[in-house]
Parts: structure tokens; sequence; C-alpha cells
């Protein structure tokens, strides 16, 4: 019988890049040898998304009703349920440090908003999200100093949430969500054709900037007669931000909204696709661009610490001001012309210490 518990907590995680975590640290203890020790428990919206034989599962599907129930699960349940798991290492992979005991306790910080500069603009869009943007830095605040580890996912982030709440670098992990050596960078050749389609696959979100490139492709339309496409991930169902882009410039020729596609319909896009496009003004990873990394073709990307950082190795990349739709046309006009001269390699950053390239040295370092 296990004689101890790792729980990883993960209620709110039912999308995008936070989810494909949830997903692949369950798939690496799902068939670790940690499992003749520990007793793996996952605390999840919904286990049909991340469901594995040998985790246990306790579903909170209650928890993504309100803002409130998610409190209420942090800072109340999960002390209660943490007297009766008793576990080793409590896993938090949401940003905020719950009110537990635990013998090691983490958290997994990802959630780039604490570093969001609110636009009132946005306003009309999503009230509760950008009063949740205020709260949030607040809300990491709460026992965060309680933790043994704080995880991260780049350099920048552990450098600025250092500095935010004053935490020993030596405490903060930098791991990489994709393992880089499985993309054989160095192995592909640049590819460097004429570019015909653009594909930005992201969630409908206001700080992903979907308008920045609907513009960019309304000055295009009038610059060139080539064809092209630019597929982007949203159809105006998805949130009054989502409706108001797709109402906007659904008439603009050469935008395609395809709507939310699920892993299956992203790598066939992916292997369809020129050049990626993501002018997301914030991040944690920016996962499509390791994601497109493989394929060696050009991307055109926000001039942001996350987007060099997530490309770094790959060859053609041109980076462009997140609200500059006339640069942002400009370099796909490039692109659509087969001159690639603005698109250069991103040199590798060195990683600072403790690293860990995947699930097994992460769990080596938290177990440790």
């Amino acid at each position: 019988m296990n004689s101890r518990t790792i729980v990883i907590s993960a209620v709110n995680l039912t999308s995008g890049g936070p989810l494909t975590i949830l997903q692949e640290c369950l798939s690496y203890l799902n068939s670790s040898p940690l499992l003749a020790t520990y007793e793996v428990i996952a605390l999840v919206h919904d286990r049909k998304l991340a469901d594995f034989p040998h985790i246990r599962y306790i579903e909170l599907p209650s928890s993504k009703k309100h803002w409130i129930n998610r409190l209420y699960y942090e800072y109340v349940y999960f002390r209660r349920l943490s007297h009766r798991l008793k576990p080793y290492l409590w896993l938090s992979l949401h940003d905020t440090t719950p009110n537990v005991r635990a013998h090691r306790r983490a958290v997994y910080m990802h959630n780039p908003i604490i570093f969001n500069s609110v636009r009132l603009r946005n306003w009309k869009f999503d009230k509760t999200y950008i009063l949740f943007t205020l709260f949030y830095k607040y809300l990491y605040r709460i026992n965060i100093r309680k933790n043994d580890f704080y995880i991260v996912q780049q350099n920048w982030f552990k450098e600025s949430i250092g500095r935010m709440f004053r935490i020993d670098p030596d405490k903060i992990v930098v791991a990489r969500p994709v393992n880089r050596s499985q993309t054989n960078l160095s192995a592909a050749p640049p590819i460097c054709r004429p570019c015909r389609t653009f594909f930005f696959p992201s969630l409908s979100r206001p700080f992903k900037n979907f308008e920045v490139v609907c513009q960019a492709v309304e000055i295009l339309n009038g610059r060139t007669a080539k064809d092209f496409k630019v597929v982007l991930t949203i159809d105006g169902t998805e949130s009054k931000y989502s409706t108001w882009v797709y109402n906007r410039y659904k008439h603009v020729r050469h935008i395609e909204f395809t709507g939310l596609l699920d892993k299956k319909q992203m790598n066939e896009y992916y292997a369809a696709t020129d050049c990626l496009l993501f002018p997301s003004r914030l991040e944690t990873w920016g996962l499509p661009i390791s994601e497109f990394a493989r394929y060696a073709r050009p991307m055109i990307l926000a001039d942001k610490d996350y987007a060099r950082e997530a490309a770094e190795g790959c060859a053609r990349v041109a980076f462009f001001t997140p609200d500059d739709p006339n640069r942002l046309s400009s370099l796909m006009q490039n692109a659509i012309e087969g001159d690639f001269k603005d698109f250069t390699p991103v040199c590798r950053i060195p990683i600072q210490e403790p690293y860990a390239k995947n699930y097994q040295e992460l769990f080596d370092i938290l177990l440790e």
C-alpha cells in the first residue's frame, strides 16, 4: 500500500495551455515509478479532461460556476481536505496558494495577469475578468511565503515574481512545458517559401489581440492582389470579445473564423500553415510558438519577453509591437512575397537554476 500522497490541485484548469500542463503532469505521474511509493490524487473540475487509470480523482464541478466558489475551495474546503488526506506534497497548478497542511507545498505560477495593464475599453467585454485582474495580484500574495517551491515556465517570469513578492530565487524552479529536444530545431532546415496560409490559434480573451491581426489584413488587402488566408480560432460565439471581433471583421476578405479547435485539428492546421502569427500582449509561455517550432517555418510574434523566450532556437522569426497593425501587415506582405530579410534566428537564453527539463526532474526537485 502506498505510504505517501501527492495531491495535484487543478480545479480551475479546463482549457488552453493550463489544461495541457495538467494533462502532461498527470500523464507523467500515471506511468511514473513514483506510484510505487505515492498515491496521486487529482482535484479537478471534470476528470474527462485529463483521465488516467492510475490517478485517483476528486471532481469539484462547481468550482467554475463562480469565482467565490474558487475562493471557498482554496481557502476553506482544501484546509479540511488536507487534514483528511495528509499529503506529503500538495502541488497547486493554478497560481494561488491554498490554505492547506502538507509536508511539502508548491505552486505553479502561470497566469501573467498580475503583470497586465488593464485597458478600460475592455470593460464592455468582460467586467468580471477586469475586476478579477485587479484583484488577482492580491490573491497571489495570500499564503505565498508558505510554499517550499514556486514553479514557473520562463526566466522573465521567475525574475518578475522574485522582485514582486521578494521570493528567494533558489526556490523558484523554471520548468519548461515543452521538451525542446523533441522539436528537432537544429535538424530541420528553415523553410523560406512564399507564405499563403497564416494561423493564429488562441482562446478568446481581449489580451490575445485578435483585432490587430484583422486590422493588418484590412491594410494588406489594399496592398497586394496575391491570394492568402488568415485562420483565427474564434467564431463569435465564445465571448462578448469574440462576438465583437467577428461582427467587426467578418466581411474582411482572406480571414477564416474556425472557432475553437481540438488537438487533432490544431495539428492539422499547423501542418498546413506557412507562417504562425502570435500577437498576444500577455502570456507566460505562448504554447503555439513551441508547438509550431518543429515545422521550421516562419513566425511573426509580438515583441514581448515571453515570445522571445518561447521562440529561442528558431531560425525565421520576426517581431512587431502588438499595437502596430501597419508593421504586422508589412511583415505579412514580405512573407507572402518570399522576402524574409526581417526574419532572423532567435538566440537561446541561459536558464537559471533550479531548472527542470521535464516532469521527472521537476518531481525530483519537489520531493527531494
